[in-house]
């Protein structure tokens, strides 16, 4: 079906508005009778053609028939002139416009219970059965408690901005299919090829639909009109360039996720990409000196190529309770989990217990909703078995908390206020959220950092007032250990970690000669990143070109981890317990943070 057509079938969708049925008008009887004499002279000297009555305006209205009469219905509105729009089988009802003289007959008949004007408050506000106008974390209320709803109205949705996800993939569902290309596949699952790219986990196909989620049925342009009435993410017009690093039970390792930064910044502008922004929503407990830390080193080389890195505070309770690497690092924007408690009004808002406080010195730089968020399940993952109270509404829908998901909505806003100012630095844009950010009078003053994120004030902001930022923290170097990038997230091989100062491939690593090439951006030469192959990844040559889903079919839990049942990387089998399901419980306890890298989500909260 055409965008077109599904646009005039759709009820909220007219060129005429409701108006009253009767109008009242003030009569003085000498008026009265010299206007009636003028009407029977214009009708005597009219032609027949002239003198004919212009037809009734067509009104739009949403018409509910009696149970098993809906047929009987539409067929009472087309004899009295009307148009049968969209059928609504929710209320045995449909969309129609029909003449507004007979609006009032229709209404009297038996099989019709109601004709109601289908004003601009809708009757149905239900997406695969959520309310998003009642649901405390739907995209709506996410909107509405960032003011993105109003980025939207002005025209801006991250039209022509990428924005690198690296995470677990992203499935192609309905809601994210049409947003999304992949760059290499650096996870386990890179070696069976019915899962490359593919989101066996669950956590990258959630963030990828809270940064640039769009539902296809909704005309360009008509995003903050529609948000009541299909799915959208915080940069609907962005487009998603996924790198996946996480296997199906989460499983990777700090050298894959350090190899797919590198990718980004050497690939940012090829074959028209336009990555300006990167999403890590992710974290370890390293505590290394950030200025060593190869992890934040690569974080800091993304950021100072241009590219905005919004990185996911953490949680409290996951190995020490500073923020997680490389959110600790003061060049990058570490976003926390607001809880709006359902309400549009910051004012009663709080940060969650699970939320990571930081210190003083180094906390989060600002926060957004965090708490029950809604984005797009992934039949069959991971996340999706283990956490069967986590779905929401009938089949699209799964809800999650904690600084993931805030990480995931900021990375959309800049997105938004990039397309609006293009010529911003990242610490021109980081300037301009903490400066427009709204204060929260009763959340903790460190764990909120400069307060909510607030789109409106952003947009209306003069750029002149963040003309000048510059942030001259101390760099890092790279030159530090990558064993203590890892901190306590490690991965196995039939019970043997990896440990110390080697890669995934099992070669000493080698920071002074990688440091220097992540820089230059020369570490990545074809398919070989840091002079060694990736075996497995699909991606190869010189030059990069956009891979996106093509024939790829989607049939749930088939493909899901069960068809792959051992990872051998280098004739070597992981198991990456250490990435298990520790910290996507669906309780808010600490011992549910204890181990797991990603370990900014709880599911089922």
């Amino acid at each position: 079906m055409d965008i077109q057509g599904m646009r005039r079938a759709r009820p909220g969708s007219r060129t005429t508005r409701p108006c009253r049925t009767t109008d009242t008008v003030t009569r003085h009887p000498g008026v009265v009778g010299a206007l009636a004499v003028s009407l029977l002279l214009g009708a005597l000297i009219l032609p027949p053609a002239a003198a004919t009555a212009a037809p009734d305006r067509l009104v739009s209205v949403i018409v509910r028939g009696q149970t098993g009469s809906v047929d009987v219905a539409e067929r009472l509105v087309l004899d009295a002139g009307g148009k049968v729009g969209l059928r609504i089988s929710i209320i045995d009802g449909f969309a129609a416009e029909v003449p507004i003289s007979e609006i009032t007959g229709l209404d009297r008949s038996p099989e019709i219970v109601s004709v109601t004007p289908d004003a601009s408050v809708r009757l149905l506000g239900t997406v695969d059965g959520i309310d998003p106008n009642k649901y405390p974390g739907s995209w709506l209320k996410v909107a509405k408690n960032t003011k993105l709803q109003e980025m939207w109205q002005k025209g801006w949705t991250g039209e022509g901005i990428d924005v690198a996800l690296i995470d677990s993939g992203v499935a192609p569902l309905p809601g994210i299919d049409l947003q999304v290309v992949n760059g290499p596949d650096l996870s386990f699952d890179s070696q069976a090829p019915n899962l490359t790219d593919i989101d066996t986990y669950g956590h990258g196909t959630h963030m990828a639909g809270l940064i640039a989620g769009r539902d296809a049925a909704i005309p360009p342009g008509k995003e903050d009109e529609e948000v009541d009435h299909y799915f959208v993410g915080a940069a609907p017009g962005a487009r998603i360039v996924s790198i996946k690093v996480a296997a199906s039970d989460g499983a990777t390792d700090v050298s894959q996720v350090i190899a797919a930064i590198d990718w980004i910044v050497q690939h940012r502008n090829s074959d028209g990409l336009n990555i300006r922004v990167l999403n890590l929503s992710f974290g370890t407990d390293g505590t290394q000196d950030y200025q060593l830390d190869p992890l934040a080193y690569a974080a800091e080389v993304a950021w100072l190529h241009g590219i905005v890195v919004v990185v996911a505070a953490g949680n409290s309770g996951f190995g020490t309770p500073q923020l997680n690497n490389p959110a600790y690092d003061p060049y990058v924007i570490a976003v926390g989990g607001d809880d709006t408690r359902g309400t549009d009004d910051p004012k009663d808002d709080v940060i969650p217990s699970w939320q990571s406080r930081g210190n003083t010195l180094r906390h989060p730089d600002l926060v957004a909703p965090g708490k029950s968020i809604v984005s797009l399940r992934d039949p069959g993952s991971f996340v999706d078995e283990a956490n069967p109270g986590a779905a929401v509404g009938a089949t699209r829908f799964i809800k999650g908390s904690g600084s993931s998901q805030a990480a995931a909505i900021v990375s959309g806003a800049v997105a938004t206020i990039l397309e609006q100012h293009p010529e911003l630095t990242p610490d021109q844009v980081k300037a301009l959220l903490m400066q427009t950010a709204v204060p929260l009078p009763n959340a903790d003053p460190i764990a909120q950092g400069a307060g909510l994120i607030n789109l409106h004030r952003a947009r209306e902001a003069k750029i002149s007032t963040v003309a000048d930022a510059v942030q001259t923290w101390p760099r890092s170097t790279g030159l530090g250990s990558l064993q203590l990038a890892r901190g306590s997230v490690v991965t196995e091989d039939d019970g043997t970690i990896l440990e110390g100062e080697q890669t995934i491939f099992g070669d000493t690593w080698d920071a002074a000669t990688w440091a220097s090439s992540s820089w230059d951006g020369t570490s990545w030469s074809g398919g070989d990143w840091t002079a060694r192959t990736w075996s497995g990844d699909c991606w190869c040559g010189s030059s990069w070109s956009a891979r996106t889903w093509s024939a790829r079919t989607w049939s749930g839990s088939a493909w899901s981890a069960r068809t792959w049942s051992g990872r051998t990387w280098s004739a070597r089998t992981w198991s990456g317990s250490g990435w298990s399901a520790g910290s996507w419980g669906a309780d808010e306890a600490p011992s549910a943070l204890s181990s797991g890298s990603w370990a900014s989500t709880l599911w089922g909260d």
